[in-house]
C-alpha cells in the first residue's frame, strides 16, 4: 500500500460522526448528571433529551448541565463557541468530547481562554461506530457558568 493511501485512510473518515462509547459517557455522567445531549441522532442520543440534526442544537437554547460530541467536520468551531456562549446563557455547564487539536483557531479562541477545564485523554478514544481507536488524541473540555468573581480566584 503506498503512504498516501495509508494516510488517508487514518485521517479521514466516511462521517464527521463519532458515536461517545457508553463508557466514557456513564462515567462523565456520573459526575456531571447530563440532561441534554445537544448534538445527537435518536441512534447515538445519550441523554433522553436531544437535539437532532433536524432540530439543530446550533440554533436551540442549552439549559442545565449539556453533553456535546459535535461532528468533528468544519463545523467544529461553531459548535464550540457555542458550547461556551450558551454558559454566558442559560446553560449551567457544557462538557464536550472534542478532538485535542490545540494547534487549531478555534482551541485557541474558545477552549484556552474560556474553558473552566481541560482533560486530555489517555490513549485514543474507540469510538462506538469505529473498528479501532481514533486516529487522534481526545479531551474531555467542560465550559461552565461563573458567578461574579469566580474566575478571578
Amino acid at each position: 500500500m503506498e503512504k498516501s493511501h495509508m494516510t488517508n485512510g487514518l485521517f479521514s473518515s466516511r462521517s464527521d460522526e463519532w458515536e461517545t462509547p457508553w463508557n466514557l459517557f456513564n462515567l462523565l455522567d456520573a459526575e456531571f448528571h447530563f440532561n441534554t445531549d445537544v448534538c445527537a441522532t435518536s441512534q447515538n442520543k445519550k441523554c433522553a433529551h436531544f437535539y437532532s440534526k433536524e432540530e439543530d442544537g446550533l440554533k436551540q437554547t442549552w439549559k442545565g448541565t449539556c453533553w456535546m460530541n459535535p461532528p468533528y467536520g468544519r463545523v467544529i468551531k461553531d459548535w464550540v463557541k457555542k458550547a461556551y456562549t450558551s454558559t454566558l446563557n442559560e446553560a449551567d455547564k457544557v462538557v464536550c468530547l472534542l478532538p485535542a487539536r490545540t494547534d487549531t483557531a478555534w482551541w485557541h479562541e474558545f477552549v484556552i481562554p474560556h474553558a473552566s477545564e481541560i482533560r486530555f485523554l489517555r490513549g485514543r478514544v474507540k469510538f462506538s461506530n469505529a473498528k479501532a481507536g481514533a486516529p487522534f488524541p481526545s479531551a474531555i473540555v467542560v465550559f461552565k457558568k461563573f458567578t461574579q468573581g469566580e474566575k478571578d480566584s
